[in-house]
């Protein structure tokens, strides 16, 4: 499993949002594509993006965008 530090902060009501099923994107990596969350514990999200494969996001340093199915 891999981690990938960017510089953006997590707001408490996009915590509220990223739980196991919600869709993300990496505001600062469009070429990973579409992500679906795995797992949410406290800062720490499992991803799962199209073309970057699982990933451990920590959501102190990076504030992934959720996004609805139909926008993927």
């Amino acid at each position: 499993m891999l981690s990938h530090n960017g510089n953006s902060e997590t707001t408490p009501a996009m915590e509220d949002t990223l739980v196991p099923g919600a869709w993300v994107r990496h505001p600062s990596r469009p070429d990973w594509g579409l992500g679906q969350v795995q797992s949410a514990v406290g800062h720490r999200v499992t991803v799962n993006f199209e073309h970057a494969g699982k990933l451990l996001i920590n959501t102190e340093v990076v504030g992934l965008d959720v996004v609805e199915p139909d926008e993927a």
